[in-house]
C-alpha cells in the first residue's frame, strides 16, 4: 500500500530552543485513519502543521507520495497544486480557518484557488453544503454562525477541494454533544469513502470511536508507542506515562480506592 505521507527523523524546535518534535518518524498510508495522541504540549498541533506544509521542520523530512515537502518544493506550481488538491487542513479554531464574506464565498474561495470553474466551484459548493446540513446558512457571515456551524463550515471548506487526505486537530474541542456526534459520524464515512484521515486529539473517546491506528506522543516529544487503537487504549500504564489519564484517590471511611481519569469519559474502577 502506498505511503501517502511519511515523516522520516522530523524534529521541531520553536525558537531553536523549545523542542516541541524529536525524531518523529512516521508512515501513513493511503485510506488509513490515524490519531495522533498526546498530552497538550506534547507536540500534537505542530506534527499536523508540519505534514500540511504550514511549518517546515527543524531537522528530518516530510514526503508526500514519495516527494519531499520544502519550502522550495511548495513553490513548485505544479506541486504545489497537487499537494493543496491532495491534502486539507482543518483547525482547531474555526475563527482562524473562516475569513470571507458569506458560507458560500468559503466553500467556493479553495475550487476557485484550485483553477476550477465558477459553475464547477458552485456545484462542489452547493453538494458539500447539502451533505453538511448548512444550506439555510448560504449568505450568512462566519461572526453569525455558532461554534458547531463554524466547525461545519471550516470542514466544508476543505472538502470542496476534495482532498485524498484530512488532518483534524482536536476536531471535537468546544462541540456541544450533537455536534461531535455528527462530526465524527462524518469522519467515519469520509474514512469509509477511502480519505486518509489523521486526527490530533487527546480525546480518547474519539480515538475508541474512530477504531483507528493510533501513534502515541510523549511529553518528550517523541512517538512513545504505535498500534490499534484497542490495543493502547487498554494500556493503562502506557496512558498514565504519557499523561493521558491520571490516578486519583479518594476514601470512604478507612477505606481507600484509587481511579483512574482523564480528560474525557475514561473513567476505571
Amino acid at each position: 500500500m502506498e505511503h501517502i505521507l511519511r515523516t522520516e527523523g522530523v524534529g521541531f524546535s520553536y525558537y531553536n530552543r523549545i523542542p516541541a518534535l524529536v525524531d518523529v518518524s512516521l508512515n501513513i498510508d493511503s485510506g488509513e485513519r490515524l490519531a495522533i495522541i498526546g498530552s497538550n504540549g506534547s507536540g500534537k498541533s505542530t506534527l499536523l502543521q508540519i505534514l500540511n506544509g504550514l511549518v517546515q521542520p527543524s531537522s528530518g523530512r516530510v514526503l508526500f507520495r514519495g516527494d519531499e515537502v520544502t519550502e522550495k518544493s511548495l513553490r513548485d506550481k505544479v506541486f504545489l497544486r497537487s499537494f493543496r488538491e491532495g491534502v486539507g487542513f482543518v483547525f482547531q479554531d474555526s475563527d482562524v480557518q473562516l475569513f470571507s464574506p458569506t458560507v458560500l464565498d468559503e466553500m467556493m474561495i479553495g475550487p476557485v484557488q484550485l483553477g476550477i470553474s465558477q459553475d464547477d466551484a458552485m456545484d462542489r459548493a452547493v453538494g458539500v453544503m447539502r451533505m453538511l446540513g448548512i444550506e439555510s446558512l448560504t449568505d450568512r457571515p462566519s461572526y453569525m454562525l455558532s461554534g458547531g456551524e463554524k466547525k461545519r463550515v471550516a470542514i466544508g471548506s476543505v472538502l470542496t477541494m476534495n482532498p485524498d487526505v484530512l488532518l483534524f486537530d482536536e476536531p471535537t474541542n468546544g462541540l456541544d454533544p450533537k455536534t461531535q456526534t455528527f462530526l465524527i459520524e462524518l469522519i467515519l464515512s469520509l474514512g469509509e469513502a477511502g480519505k486518509t484521515i489523521v486526527i490530533a486529539t487527546h480525546d480518547l473517546s474519539l480515538v475508541s470511536e474512530l477504531d483507528s491506528n493510533v501513534a502515541v506522543l510523549s511529553e518528550e516529544h517523541r512517538v512513545e508507542a504505535f498500534g490499534r487503537a484497542s490495543d493502547i487504549l487498554q494500556n493503562e500504564d502506557l496512558l498514565l506515562r504519557v499523561n493521558l489519564i491520571h490516578e486519583h484517590m479518594h476514601s470512604h471511611g478507612k477505606a481507600t480506592h484509587r481511579h483512574l481519569h482523564s480528560h474525557f469519559q475514561f473513567h476505571q474502577h
